[in-house]
This record gives structure tokens, C-alpha cells and sequence, in this order.
């Protein structure tokens, strides 16, 4: 799985005009999801998330985590984040999931991220056209796969 994880001062989906959901000072992820991604890569990615220290504490030292500061979060699925952009001009997205994996592990993502943050995530729809909009704060912005563990 590969994640961008952003901080931000809020963040919000909007699908067909309509407010799907909206978050404050948080997370905003990213998640894409390839063929070879299981329950260990969803498991490495909640633990490590969720103890990302990337909030600032009293000293203004990122410090904190999303936990330390009770934020929100909102999960957004990004096929886009499998672009292979090697030959031409056009990214190929072969190595993305197909939403019969693609689905499920997404939901599984979220649902894990839900229960280690003990309350419930905001999400995007799986395949929907979606406008997201963020303040990114600070600008903090981090890249996560779970293939690459660095």
C-alpha cells in the first residue's frame, strides 16, 4: 500500500456538489492499494501512522502524534499513487488494484485505522470523482509504502 500522508488544518470530500465528509486539525491520507498488498502491509501502516509524530507540542517541535492530539482523520483511496510514468506521457496504473482487491483492503484499512484511533474516520468513495479540499499545515507532507519500510 502506498500512502501520502498530510497534515492538515482541515480537509473536506466533496462527490457531485455534495459534502461527502470534512474533517479539522489532522490527517488527510492518501491510500493506494496494488495486488501483492495483505493484512500485514494494513497492519505496518495503522501502527506507524497513527504514532507519526508530525504535531507540533507546546515547544512547537513536531512531537505528537494524531493520537497525542485527538485529531481527525480523513482517508481518501488514490489508484493514482501506482502511476508508473516510465514510458511516454501517459501513466499507466497496471500496477493499481482492481476494486474487487482494491475494495476490500481499502475497507479494512479503514476500518483498523477506526478502531486504533478509537473513533470513527472520515472517508471518500472508492471510484468516485471526488474534489479534496486541504489546508496543509505547516506544509507537512510524508510518503508511505508499505513495500519499502525505510
Amino acid at each position: 500500500m502506498r500512502t501520502i500522508i498530510q497534515r492538515v488544518s482541515h480537509a473536506s470530500v466533496t462527490i457531485d456538489g455534495q459534502l461527502k465528509a470534512a474533517i479539522q486539525n489532522g490527517m488527510l491520507i492518501l491510500v493506494g492499494v496494488c495486488d501483492e498488498d495483505n493484512q500485514e502491509d494494513i497492519d505496518w501502516l495503522v501502527k506507524k501512522i497513527t504514532h507519526l509524530r508530525i504535531f507540533d507540542d507546546e515547544n512547537g517541535v513536531m512531537n505528537r502524534s494524531i493520537m497525542d492530539i485527538n485529531g481527525d482523520m480523513l482517508i481518501v483511496s488514490q489508484f493514482t499513487l501506482y502511476a508508473s510514468c516510465k514510458k511516454g506521457n501517459r501513466p499507466s496504473y497496471i500496477h493499481a488494484s482492481k476494486p474487487d482487491i482494491a475494495i476490500p483492503l481499502y475497507e479494512n484499512f479503514c476500518q483498523k485505522m477506526s478502531a486504533e484511533l478509537g473513533k470513527q474516520v472520515k472517508t471518500g468513495e472508492f471510484g468516485a470523482n471526488m474534489q479534496v479540499e486541504l489546508l496543509n499545515d505547516g506544509p507537512v507532507t510524508i510518503s508511505m509504502d508499505s513495500k519499502i519500510k525505510e
